[in-house]
């Protein structure tokens, strides 16, 4: 097998491939280290990882064709926001219909709503207040790829996440609308896509009714102040800050007050975390789907990464070397980021950006001056208001969930 620099030389072969939706996209060569996978992902995921745009993207890290899932190179972290053409795509199912905006309608209904309700895009701007939030939207197993052992699934690197200005309409005013009753214990939801095969279960998910009645989850209908990308979830998805990407249902369909437990794969099965193993709070607070050793994942971990540096860049002695980076967690909000320069011994406290809101992104940036040449390992760890901090080791599960290890960059000093 070629090793990892003759690799990256080299244009992986052809100049088209076959897209999920069956449209041809053009292959790119690598286009620098910049773009380059974290070093230790499972072996073949870095050969097939190569740079493809999608109809209306720019390059991404591809992990998979059908369903598409393609990351967020790291340079595009530099900056709070998440272009709409870079954001990661995540997919379930691999038929995913083209759902034009005029022709979309949410039906709103279950055994716990007062009411039916048909609702289309333009009741949603007339009949509803428009609000805005920002927030990161990740996909559970972000960093899946650097679990070791490696464990199965999509072998994410670190971009499957995008931050992003989510404007929409808040559901808790729709379930108002529909008068939803006191017996009402979960929300429930699906998306247009569908599988390829006969007997594929939908991709329908639910959160519990104080979720759904949260002034922050919303009906979103606009991305950064431009409609939704098809990619992303056109014309309208369901955006639930704080917590993962799982529940952040794309091209949204139904929304279903439920006085029982949601059902089925999706819910009893798939993202499932064991009980008791992540700090409190985290993968907890939805206890209509608890089982005795699996609870349901939901609320993201404190994690930061550093994005103007990469290993094997090379710095002068004596000369002032900024390190930036992006911290984030659920909403508690970041209280600190802390930055080392010498693989862990010491740690002096980071320089926090402007806040945009506690489901956002946080920058943070510190400078320092090299002062002997060689390897200098530099690591940043984030800490959140609750006191929840990132490991130094992997809490492991197997499915490759919270990976929040401290992010290190190896540097060559001269």
């Amino acid at each position: 097998m070629a090793n990892r620099r003759d690799f990256i030389k080299g244009i992986v072969g052809g100049s088209m491939v076959m897209a999920a939706n069956g449209l041809l996209v053009p292959r790119f060569a690598w286009a620098g280290e910049s773009l380059l996978d974290p070093v230790d992902l499972p072996s073949g995921t870095l050969e097939s990882a190569v740079l493809e745009a999608l109809n209306g993207k720019k390059p991404l890290l591809k992990r998979a064709y059908r369903p598409p899932n393609y990351e967020t190179p790291l340079n595009y972290f530099n900056d709070v926001i998440t272009p709409n053409d870079a954001f990661f795509v995540r997919w379930h199912l691999a038929n995913i219909p083209e759902i034009k905006a005029a022709d979309w309608k949410l039906r709103v209904g279950g055994d716990a709503n007062g009411k039916k309700l048909e609702l289309t895009i333009a009741s949603l701007k007339k009949d509803f207040e428009q609000v805005e939030v920002t927030a990161v939207c990740q996909c559970s197993g972000n960093r899946r790829g650097l679990s070791n052992p490696h464990v199965p699934g999509v072998q994410w690197g670190y971009g499957a996440m995008g931050n992003a200005r989510w404007k929409g309409v808040r559901v808790k005013d729709i379930l108002n609308k529909a008068g939803v009753k006191k017996e009402a214990v979960e929300l429930a939801f699906r998306g247009g896509d569908t599988g390829v095969l006969e007997g594929t279960p939908d991709f329908v998910k639910s959160i519990p009714m104080w979720k759904a009645l949260d002034e922050n989850t919303l009906l979103a209908y606009e991305m950064n102040g431009e409609p939704i990308p098809h990619w992303n979830g056109a014309p309208v998805r369901l955006v639930v800050p704080g917590w993962t990407a799982t529940y952040w249902m794309k091209q949204i369909v139904s929304l279903d007050a439920i006085s029982q437990p949601l059902k089925g794969f999706w819910m009893e099965k798939a993202y499932r975390i064991p009980k008791g193993k992540f700090p409190a709070g985290v993968g907890g607070k939805f206890d209509t789907q608890d089982q005795p050793d699996k609870v349901p994942i939901t609320e993201m971990v404190v994690n930061s990464i550093i994005t103007s540096l990469k290993t094997g860049d090379t710095v002068k002695v004596g000369q002032e070397t900024t390190v930036k980076g992006i911290a984030w967690d659920s909403g508690y909000g970041i209280k600190a980021v802390e930055v080392s320069m010498d693989g862990g011994k010491h740690w002096r406290e980071a320089k926090l950006g402007k806040d945009h809101g506690k489901f956002s992104f946080r920058p943070w940036e510190y400078s320092f001056k090299p002062e002997a040449k060689g390897e200098a390992v530099v690591m940043a760890k984030a800490t959140n208001s609750t006191g929840e901090t990132q490991v130094f080791e992997l809490i492991f599960n197997p499915a490759g969930y919270h990976n929040n290890v401290v992010h290190k960059v190896a540097l060559q000093v001269v």
